[in-house]
């Protein structure tokens, strides 16, 4: 192999090595939905959350697959209700799902329009 020949393939594979990370990294990120539940743990939302993976299913999608879900369950207290919703928010989920019967009567709980 000449110079020139050997020069060539070096630069070719340099400048591919230095890509892979970028490939690597530029896979599709996984939707993230986050569920704010009203109940304290997964077993007191079971049916529900069955029902949710279920028709998640229906339409294609599989939990750690090809969708994140990101339950919260805050024993319907108010308080860990907005700490959680803002946990939420911290790891920017891409949509946000409330559960909760006394939302309404939280007084930080105004509707706002999206951003």
């Amino acid at each position: 192999m000449s110079d020139m020949r050997r020069r060539e393939f070096i630069a070719l594979l340099a400048g591919t090595a230095a890509t892979w990370p970028r490939l690597l990294s530029a896979q599709p990120r996984l939707p993230r939905v986050g569920i704010l539940w009203h109940a304290a743990n997964e077993e007191e939302e079971a049916i529900y959350l069955g029902a949710v993976r279920r028709g998640l299913s229906d339409f294609g999608y599989v939990e750690g697959k090809n969708i994140i879900l990101e339950n919260r369950f805050p024993a319907e207290i108010p308080e860990r209700f907005i700490s959680l919703a803002a946990d939420l928010a911290a790891i920017k989920v891409d949509i946000l799902v409330a559960i909760n019967r006394s939302l309404h009567s939280l007084p930080s709980a105004q509707p706002r329009p999206f951003q």
